[in-house]
């Protein structure tokens, strides 16, 4: 199944953002994907407010992205998408709090009440005028027009367009339904501003390179970019700059040079490995990750980047939401859960006040 990441555990994926037709991002393709509306996988239950709240400010949360991880040799997980919302409050972003984002894990076998036996075609889709072309629509579920999450309200005017709730109703109002309520004129804006920038996301292995004689190369290029008033300092001095050759700085150097190579990746994928840390500060202990429902361990998946802040159009919109990395960890067994969506676990570390 095209787009998605190899699970090899001793294997990385890298996820870079690329343009793409906007069919190839709907639900039948099983996209990997950034921005724009949720391609739901399971069209029974997408998860809706008060679960899609940021536990903060009680806002709900923005659609992120979405991961098409399928598991070889599992049938259950045959088509399988991980989905990661966040909070689009800049206040809600305070150091290393997880409040404020949340992932969701969905899965189906591959005969199944939704989608075909076979792979979707390469070709593009024959068009069909009445599914919008940000979002597959959902059968029997309404879905919000500005976040393309499940909307049990309805404009009490026209009755024609759904909302998950007060506060998106009221930010469509403002921003184009109050001149188009009930007017016979079609809308020429079919997304909302609340909406982050729409990319695919395709993956590449990363490439393995030596990582020790990376570190040595830089720590011997460091000695050499000393000033040359590091000759003057008095040896007590030296001394106390040592002292701030802290774990912190080895760990962020370690962070960037393993992303040198690929500067622009924004996920970093792999299935039972470990996350690259950006930060000595603020990594979770075993017990920290909380075991699935199920009973089973939950382990690391992938981690999104800081790299896709610069994407996300984010201060443009004066909501400066920020992160160092966020690390994602699911069901070790990816426990069925028939066609319905389950919560999974997300870490959000942030860059020390050093490195910001």
């Amino acid at each position: 199944m095209s787009g998605g990441p190899s699970l090899s555990s001793a294997e990385v994926d890298l996820g870079f953002l690329e343009e793409a037709e906007p069919w190839r991002l709907l639900s039948p393709q099983f996209p990997s994907k950034v921005g724009g509306k949720p391609a739901w996988l399971s069209q029974t239950g997408p998860p809706s407010l008060p679960g899609l709240e940021c536990e903060i400010c009680r806002l709900p949360m923005a659609f992120l992205l979405q991961v098409y991880a399928p598991i070889s040799g599992q049938d259950r997980s045959f088509h399988r998408t991980l989905f990661l919302f966040c909070c689009k409050t800049r206040e809600c972003y305070t150091c290393n709090d997880s409040r404020c984002v949340k992932v969701f894990r969905c899965q189906l076998p591959r005969r199944n009440e939704f989608y075909p036996y076979d792979p979707p075609p390469e070709d593009e889709p024959p068009s069909d005028p009445e599914r919008d072309q940000s979002v597959l629509s959902v059968p029997g579920i309404k879905l919000c027009w500005v976040c393309g999450c499940p909307g049990s309200k309805a404009c009490s005017r026209c009755h024609t367009v759904s909302y998950c709730g007060k506060h998106h109703q009221t930010l469509h109002w403002k921003h184009t339904h109050k001149r188009e309520c009930c007017s016979q004129e079609a809308s020429v804006v079919t997304t909302s501003t609340f909406l982050f920038p729409e990319s695919e996301l395709v993956t590449e292995p990363e490439e393995e390179k030596d990582t020790k004689d990376a570190e040595e190369e830089e720590e011997e290029k460091g000695i050499e970019d000393c000033p040359p008033l590091a000759d003057a300092l008095a040896e007590t001095d030296l001394e106390e700059m040592a002292l701030h050759e802290t774990e912190d700085n080895k760990v962020f150097q370690r962070f960037k040079k393993r992303i040198a190579p690929e500067p622009h990746q924004v996920v970093r994928y792999s299935r039972g490995g470990s996350p690259l840390w950006v930060s000595s500060q603020h990594i979770p202990l075993d017990q920290d990750i909380p075991a699935c429902t199920c009973g089973a361990k939950r382990t690391f998946e992938f981690q999104v980047m800081p790299q896709l802040l610069n994407s996300l159009c984010v201060d443009s919109t004066g909501a400066s939401i920020d992160w160092g990395t966020l690390a994602v960890y699911t069901c070790s067994a990816s426990c069925n859960h028939e066609d319905q969506y389950c919560s999974e676990f997300i870490w959000k570390q942030d860059f020390s006040s050093d490195h910001r």
